[in-house]
């Protein structure tokens, strides 16, 4: 078995004092190779650990317990050629198309920079050509695109000039946080269309970070419910989204607002009302206080992740009679 591109071995991240702290994300342990050229989604409500583990991911934030590794070294440890080719290799396109650009200067120069910190050209109109082409990729015409400045843009024309940033580093790994939450409606399939095409003509894995399980179920292969920083449930995003197993998952899946004025949606009250309920004291499943279906056992530990198919798995003691899926097999569904 390979070395894996990127991977989280035990990480915890803790934020806040020894009183008054979050635990944002528990014991992660997750790998993707970069020949698994498939779209991976990270889903859950807000405060779930979505944005943490990819934070994570990118070395923005460092692990409180255990190793974020890139290519079998711990990110804290990386040689400067290392991590260089680490900043290369692991691209990002983050929710706010707007945060990214410098309104002074024109959206050349927001393309140029990779191009001259990586040493991509060699002249200006190779340059030039590399910006171009990277553009096309995303659906803009370059003609119609540089030379402009970022108010003269749409949101959905600078978030697609943001994906085509990071596709000029030609990166092994591309994590995307809320791409489309701040683009309007009609545009979000054109971005989403732009990745996934991304994904499937140059094989680029892609890590998907929502909470819009309609936009997940559209555009990634497979699926990783958080919860509270910990893993609820885990496969291929069809047999989730169309057959969730899991309490929390169905909880948001019954939330998804389908267009049927006589279709009830948002789950029961009484598990909503019960989503601020403190959790620093649960010793066992983190959902147990809004789950319906709660057993004692659900209070005394909490539960493994279990097997239902080869590439899916449900933390929840409903499904204990199955085989437990380790956090290596885990690693091998995203690895192989």
């Amino acid at each position: 078995m390979s070395t894996p591109l990127l991977e989280l071995k035990n990480v915890t991240k803790i934020f806040g004092g020894k009183k008054d702290f979050t635990v944002a994300l528990e014991d992660m342990t997750f790998a993707i190779n970069e020949n698994f050229p498939k779209i991976v989604t990270i889903a859950g409500e807000s405060g779930s650990g979505k944005t943490t583990m990819g934070m994570l991911m990118l070395g923005f934030y460092s692990p409180t317990m255990g190793n974020v590794l890139y290519r079998g070294q711990p990110l804290g440890e990386l040689d400067r050629a290392t991590r260089f080719q680490y900043r290369r290799e692991i691209q990002a396109v983050f929710q706010d198309p707007f945060a990214v650009y410098n309104p002074f200067y024109k959206v050349d120069n927001l393309l140029s920079i990779p191009i001259k910190n990586f040493r991509l050209a060699r002249s200006k109109a190779e340059s030039r050509a590399l910006m171009g082409e990277a553009l096309e990729r995303v659906g803009l015409r370059p003609e119609e695109t540089l030379g402009r400045y970022p108010h003269q843009l749409s949101g959905g024309q600078r978030q697609r000039i943001a994906v085509a940033r990071a596709l000029l580093l030609k990166p092994r790994l591309l994590i995307t946080d809320e791409p489309v939450s701040m683009v309007d409606a009609s545009l979000r399939s054109t971005i989403l269309k732009a990745l996934r095409g991304l994904n499937r003509d140059l094989g680029v894995p892609i890590f998907y970070i929502t909470h819009d399980l309609t936009t997940a179920y559209h555009i990634s292969d497979y699926i990783i419910i958080l919860y509270r920083g910990s893993v609820m449930e885990v496969g291929n995003v069809d047999s989730i989204i169309r057959d969730p197993k899991h309490p929390y998952t169905r909880l948001l899946v019954s939330s998804i607002p389908w267009p049927d004025p006589d279709l009830a949606w948002g789950g029961s009250e009484e598990m909503i009302q019960k989503s601020q309920v403190a959790f620093k004291a649960i010793t066992g499943c983190k959902f147990a206080p809004r789950c319906p279906h709660k057993m004692d056992v659900c209070d005394s530990m909490p539960p493994g992740l279990f097997t239902l198919e080869r590439d899916r798995a449900v933390s929840c003691y409903l499904y204990r009679d199955n085989e437990i899926l380790t956090r290596e097999e885990l690693s091998k569904v995203f690895t192989e």
